[in-house]
This record gives C-alpha cells, structure tokens and sequence, in this order.
C-alpha cells in the first residue's frame, strides 16, 4: 500500500497546477479521461458568501500495471482513500481518510466496501460513491504510485513528522516521538499495519502524519516563492501522478496565495468516523458511524471550519 496523501500537487491545486502547466513535465501526467458521473448523479454545487468548499478526492496505487498506467486494474491496486477539504475561507484543510473496507451503498450495486467502487465502475463511480458519503461535489482527482511518494520525499530531503506509536517493519525502527523519513524507509512507515492492534487505523493514522510533514515543508515560503525549485520538486512526481484536468489557470492564480499562509496547525486530519469491525458472509468489514459522519457533513458545510475539532478516533 502506498500513501496517496502525499500527491501535494493535487492537494496544492492552486499552486501546483500552475506550475505543472508551465513545466515541460505536464507531459508526463497521465489524465483521467473521465473522471466523474454524469451531472445529475452529483451533489448540487455549494456555496457561501465567501465562495465554495474544495475537495480533492487522493487515491493511492501500490504499483503502476503491466501496460504502464496507472488507471488500468485500479480497483485492484489502489487502497489508499482520502479527501482534502478546503473550506471557503481558505483558513484551514481538513484531511479526512476513508478505510478502505468501510461499507457503504455504492450506487446501483448495493452495500460493499468503499474501495469496491473503483472495480466495479472505475473513478467515476468512486467519485459518486465519496460524494454520497460528504454529501459535496469532488472538484479534483489525483493517483499516484508509490514510486513517485518515494521521489517526492527524497526530493524534500525527508519528511519529518511526528510519530505517535514506536514500532518497527520491514527493517526499520521507528521510535515514537519526531522522526523523519525518506525514500524506502517512508514507503516502510506508511506501509506498516501488521506491528499495530488495530491494523488499518494506525496505517491511515501514520499516513496522515506523514501527509502533514510533506505539506508542511512543500508550503514553506522559500518553495512558494521559488517557482524553479517547485517545480522540481513536482517533476519528480508527475511521471507517477493521474489527475483530473478539472482546474484553470486563473482559478489557479487565485487559490495559491491563498494556500500559502498555511501551516501545520491548521491542516487537521482525521478517519472518517467508524463503528469499528465486523463481518459481511466471508469479508471483514468496516461499520460507519453515520451519526458521527453527519457532524462532518454539517461541518464540510460551513464557510469556516476554523474551530473544528473532529471526534477523537477509536
């Protein structure tokens, strides 16, 4: 498993994008033909005085297919789900990760796990599944590989985060406390469920942490203001990136300034609530909180979310 988090560009829309469509790179990034449901499957669009809400629905895959894309058999290969929401004020992201065994109605195929979605009808149906969950439109789309969550964090020159669990897998020890990681040690780190009880929520939980490091340092003024350094940064990963070409260049120009006063204390990152575990017939399964997700949904409606806090995770 790969951490999909870490496609910053396509959570850093307003200002990764820009630099992609600059950058002789952009040939590199494999485009999601089509992307989303027909229009009246979706959500209405919403809106506050202030603007909308942007969400940024993140896939993972842990390995590119045979025939060199990263959309072919994905509902195979991909089980790394989050969505970044940037609220309309633009004051604060929240990074909400979907367990990938969650079971949810996927339209027109009734109850099943989340990640089924991309199997049985590929992004699209992904994108209507997530929107029923947040009961909001998904704006962006991005799927890396591992391979480029590697070179983006040795193009960082690591990842420093902070680990809540010690633990150690796949040859690496990771004491708790402030660690940073780079190039197979961070993929090791990400990867990493067997060591914990809970299995998938530490993972998600790790992958977070991670995600925040990586954002952390890719916002700092000396990259926002340095558009050759960004944009080496985003070469390393755009020959591993598949994304919606769903944002203009004005829209662009106009989010990243905005983006930019940004730090660590306000991207807040949580699991989608859950019940815990179970079985469906022969499958584990992972049970939703419906009530405690109707609190995000409400929240995901604000103009703000300054204030937020979400439920303390299980």
């Amino acid at each position: 498993m790969s951490i999909v988090g870490v496609i910053v560009l396509a959570l850093l829309a307003g200002i990764g994008w820009y630099f992609l469509r600059i950058n002789p790179s952009v040939q590199q990034v494999e485009t999601i033909e089509t992307a989303f449901p027909e229009e009246s499957l979706r959500p209405t669009q919403q809106a506050t005085e202030s603007g909308s809400p942007i969400n940024v629905l993140l896939l993972g895959s842990d390995a590119r297919a045979s025939d060199g894309s990263l959309l072919t058999s994905l509902g195979d290969r991909a089980d790394t789900i989050m969505v970044a929401h940037i609220p309309p004020d633009r004051e604060t992201v929240q990074i909400m990760s979907i367990m990938r065994d969650s079971w949810v109605d996927i339209p027109g195929h009734g109850t099943q796990k989340v990640n089924a979605a991309l199997a049985l009808g590929g992004v699209p149906l992904m994108v209507q599944t997530v929107e029923g969950i947040i009961d909001q439109r998904i704006d962006h789309i991005a799927v890396i590989d591992f391979e480029g969550f590697k070179g983006l964090t040795e193009a960082l020159g690591g990842v420093t985060l902070q680990n809540d669990i010690a633990f150690s897998d796949r040859g690496y020890d990771f004491p708790a406390g402030e660690i940073t990681v780079s190039g197979d040690e961070a993929l090791a780190y990400v990867r990493a469920r067997y060591p914990f009880a809970d299995g998938d929520y530490q993972r998600s939980h790790n992958q977070r942490a991670l995600l925040r490091g990586a954002i952390e340092q890719m916002m700092t003024r000396e990259n926002l203001t340095n558009p050759e350094r960004m944009a080496n940064l985003l070469a390393t990963v755009t020959p591993h990136l598949a994304t919606s070409d769903t944002f203009s260049l004005p829209d662009a120009l106009g989010l990243g300034p905005q983006l930019a006063q940004l730090d660590s204390t306000r991207i807040q990152s949580f699991t989608m609530p859950t019940l815990g575990t179970g079985m469906e017939g022969d499958q584990s399964v992972v049970y939703v909180n419906w009530e405690g997700l109707e609190e995000i949904r409400e929240a995901f409606d604000q103009d703000s979310m300054s204030t937020f806090e979400p439920a303390a995770e299980r």
